[in-house]
């Protein structure tokens, strides 16, 4: 008889297991990928097309994979990984994480292969700055 009770229980526990999940998808890129964040308000952002000019000539994506970035931007509150759309409440949970508003002012955040935070910008970041700071990082430098 006290079988029935602890698999109901379990079975009610599961739902609520899942839920506690840290949506964040930063927590997913941990020691895999250095994410880059791009938060701007509008797609015509100075920001973005920054980023957007940067990735589309061969250089700059050749950079972005042999620093195993991985592309996190989230334009007027949608978010969005290497151009695949993320659930509303990944972007949410990351941005909280973040300390970031989707509303601007626009932010550029650079987070390392252990999670932590590397670098904040906002729309003024240069690129080459960002390669520069990964290359002295000392995960970057066992290679």
């Amino acid at each position: 008889m006290p079988v029935l009770p602890f698999t109901l229980v379990a079975a009610m526990a599961l739902p609520l297991a899942a839920g506690a999940a840290d949506p964040n998808p930063l927590q997913a890129e941990r020691w895999k990928t250095r994410p880059v964040v791009v938060v701007v308000p509008e797609d015509d952002d100075p920001l973005l097309r920054k980023v957007r000019a940067a990735l589309d000539r061969a250089a700059g994506r050749e950079a972005f994979r042999k620093r195993e970035m991985a592309l996190y931007t989230v334009v007027g509150g949608r978010g969005r990984r290497n151009g695949r759309p993320l659930a509303a409440r990944q972007t949410a949970a990351m941005l909280r994480a973040l300390g970031l508003d989707a509303r601007g002012p626009a932010a550029f955040v650079l987070v390392g292969k252990d999670g932590g935070v590397k670098m904040r910008e906002g729309a003024d970041v240069e690129l080459q700055a960002v390669f520069d700071e990964i290359d002295r990082m000392p995960m970057r430098q066992r290679r």
